[in-house]
């Protein structure tokens, strides 16, 4: 066990509870998606594990010390008036990192997204697609262990969105990470998944977790396939549950 949710509730200073009585782990390797309708806690749940916020009540409990996090949102928030390569290293450059290892890990981050190019590239130059690129090599840069994704290909056209979605599945198997990933596409999590917590309108909680461990190795090939297909039945049967009503 990575990271486990101790009977987690979160409720806002509004009155407004988002989270209620929340428990599962996160095992180290893990692709964890967070699906469930608009308003249910899922990105509440991403800001709990950033750090960014903390439970009412419950515990977030990590195996020892909290590992290196990167955090990609929707918006890419990208700096409009610098490079490519700036705006990859800015984090480097809060953080204090010497110059020649800032370098070295920026070369290496859009070396991994397709980027290397477009170094010296303004984001007003790129398309959509290589602009969420740049903001998933700036927190590849930081070398995380987790990586936060919360719903980073929701603006994109299909197209875009399958081809990204290839290429994170390609990152999370290559560089060891552990993702937790935010969407409301049925579809999308259960091609990029290892395992998909199903959450409740709000106040959310999670009324099913579905391992999505075969294949290992996805294509767009099992997109079409009878597997995928019986796939996200389940998980559209899990939505619809009494349960998760």
């Amino acid at each position: 066990m990575l990271l486990a949710f101790d009977h987690v509730t979160k409720r806002f200073p509004s009155g407004v509870e988002a989270l209620h009585d929340v428990s599962f782990a996160i095992q180290d390797g893990d692709f964890v998606s967070l699906v469930g309708p608009s308003g249910c806690g899922k990105s509440t749940a991403l800001r709990l594990i950033a750090g960014l916020t903390e439970p009412t009540a419950g515990a977030l409990k990590w195996n020892g010390k909290p590992p290196a996090l990167g955090f990609v949102f929707q918006d890419p928030a990208l700096m409009p008036w610098t490079t490519v390569e700036a705006n990859v290293r800015l984090p480097l450059d809060l953080a204090g990192l010497d110059a020649a290892t800032a370098r070295t890990r920026v070369d290496e981050a859009l070396g991994l997204v397709g980027l290397s190019a477009f170094a010296n590239a303004y984001p007003r130059e790129l398309s959509g697609g290589m602009k969420m690129r740049v903001s998933l090599a700036r927190a590849l840069a930081a070398k995380p262990s987790i990586l936060l994704m919360d719903e980073p290909f929701a603006a994109l056209d299909e197209l875009t969105r399958e081809r990204l979605n290839d290429e994170l599945r390609e990152l999370w198997a290559t560089q060891k990470l552990t993702i937790v990933f935010v969407t409301h596409s049925i579809y999308e999590s259960v091609y990029l998944s290892s395992r998909i917590l199903v959450m409740s309108p709000r106040p959310g909680r999670v009324v099913a977790d579905i391992a999505m461990d075969e294949p290992r190795r996805r294509d767009p090939e099992f997109r079409i396939s009878p597997l995928y297909g019986e796939r996200c039945r389940a998980v559209r049967a899990a939505l619809q549950t009494d349960d998760a009503r």
